[in-house]
């Protein structure tokens, strides 16, 4: 009881409020702007939390996190251009069923979805953080490995009737992820000379140019045909039982989440893509995805919250950041005199509550901030493209040029938005590139430890366990729609 009073104490004071709603309206306006991701809204936050009581400035922290996550839908489903990349999957139908004049309709299903991803996760932090951070410990190069092949297999179930085109994209995306210097062996690779290439093809730019430039490129070309982006907006809103009747995509989706923001190194987009593909998977009607389905948007937005919550738990558990957002979070604590790792639990256990349960009011604050803001987020779609354009390419131009202040990410920005245009010109779908772009280096990374560690043997992959068990997934996965097409088969031919 004791330590009930003193976390109640701790969380509801007027300075805990209102910082945690400080960082969750700058994440959102971080995740709403192109490439701006929720690790650079995190960092920017930093400062502010020298001064503040520990637990306030962790909250001001993970309000700005979870914050920026759920903005970057926002533009996704406006305009067509992901705010982040743990939004990228959202765009698929989100943006469509905007374009349907369900603008409304879009961005409710989004911060619903995200708020119960979010809600779930910091619950299965407060109750299960330490089984989960012991099953995350099990990971090792092989199980990374195959984690990333399972990822992979989603390109097949997104690309829809274009599979060779899909396939090539995914195939493109692993060739962009081998430039730079090989992590293992220390040789530049494909770097024809620039120096400026020994750290790879960012994601960052790289995104932000196929998504969002070549975007603007063709709006630019359609000129007085289209001046304004304009969407027809009307308050709609899902019902409480309607809500609740995508159920099944929602927990599936979040308990997916959960798991991969669990699993260090990973991330929000990872989860995304996952339950979008799962999400599709499982479905009665899959010919609906990419149409503007309420499942293509509740899937991947309450997986990439569900991250949030999850990817504390390694960081408390074990003192282990499970992605960049708690690593920064670990320099933080550090300078408040707090050491993550299993005897925090001991020694400051209203430290630790105070935070998970702060992490479930944060969920509770963004919902009603975006229930409050959610009209006004569609009116950057009624501003003249003649003015909205040159925006948008300020701040894609800042988004690409923030994670490493180098003028070469610029370049990349531009060089693959001239890329996406042609690709879109020549309707070859983007996702797949995206995808590989994401798990091609933990792919090659992990295989290439996992053969070192098992002196070439590829059957550590499969004496494994777990790594055999998403080999066996991804198996299924990669076979489910053939196997779908022979069964809708035979059973024509015995109707028939």
């Amino acid at each position: 009881m004791d330590v009930i009073g003193s976390v109640f104490a701790s969380l509801f004071t007027w300075e805990s409020l209102l910082f945690l709603n400080i960082g969750l309206a700058a994440g959102i306006m971080v995740g709403a702007l192109p490439g701006l991701t929720s690790a650079i809204g995190v960092a920017l936050l930093l400062p502010l939390t020298y001064g503040l009581d520990s637990v306030t400035g962790v909250l001001l922290l993970l309000g700005a996190y979870c914050g920026a996550v759920y903005g970057g839908s926002i533009t996704a489903i406006l305009i067509k251009t992901p705010g982040t990349p743990a939004a990228a999957a959202t765009l698929l139908d989100g943006h469509t069923l905007a374009q349907k004049g369900h603008a409304g309709l879009a961005l409710d299903s989004a911060l619903k979805a995200s708020t119960f991803g979010g809600v779930f996760s910091a619950l299965l932090l407060l109750f299960v953080a330490p089984l989960l951070a012991k099953l995350a410990l099990q990971f090792g190069p092989a199980e990374y490995f195959s984690l990333a092949v399972f990822g992979l297999t989603i390109i097949s179930g997104i690309s829809g009737k274009s599979l060779g085109k899909g396939l090539l994209m995914g195939i493109v995306g692993l060739l962009f992820t081998t430039v730079g210097v090989d992590r293992i062996s220390g040789n530049a690779r494909f770097t024809f000379g620039v120096n400026a290439l020994w750290g790879g093809i960012t994601m960052i730019p790289a995104m932000v140019g196929l998504f969002a430039v070549s975007e603007l490129l063709v709006k630019m070309k359609a000129g007085r045909e289209a001046r304004s982006t304009a969407m027809q907006y009307q308050k709609e809103s899902l019902s409480i039982k309607k809500f609740f009747s995508y159920s099944n995509t929602l927990v599936k989706s979040s308990l997916i989440g959960s798991f991969v923001g669990a699993v260090p190194g990973t991330g929000a987009s990872i989860a995304a893509f996952m339950s979008y593909n799962e999400a599709k998977r499982c479905s009665k009607t899959p010919e609906l995805f990419g149409t503007g389905h309420i499942d293509g948007i509740m899937a991947p937005e309450s997986a990439n919250n569900a991250v949030t919550g999850s990817a504390m738990i390694p960081l408390l558990t074990l003192g282990i950041p499970g992605d960049t957002v708690t690593a920064i979070m670990v320099g933080a604590l550090m300078m408040q005199g707090i050491v993550p790792g299993p005897q925090l639990f001991v020694e400051q256990k209203h430290w630790v509550y105070s935070i998970m349960v702060g992490l479930l009011i944060v969920n509770i604050f963004m919902f009603l901030q975006g229930k409050l803001f959610i009209k006004a987020f569609v009116q950057v779609t009624r501003v003249s493209q003649q003015i909205l354009i040159p925006i948008l390419l300020v701040l894609c131009v800042i988004g690409a040029y923030a994670g490493n202040n180098t003028v070469v990410d610029i370049v990349i920005m531009v060089g693959f938005g001239i890329v996406g245009y042609f690709l879109r010109k020549f309707e070859f779908p983007l996702t797949p590139m995206v995808i590989a772009l994401v798990l091609g280096p933990l792919a090659e990374e992990n295989l290439r430890r996992a053969l070192i560690l098992s002196d070439g043997s590829f059957g550590t992959f499969i004496a494994r366990p777990i790594s055999a068990l998403f080999l066996l997934i991804a198996l299924f996965t990669i076979a489910w729609p053939f196997l779908k097409k022979y069964l809708e088969w035979r059973r024509a031919v015995k109707q028939a």
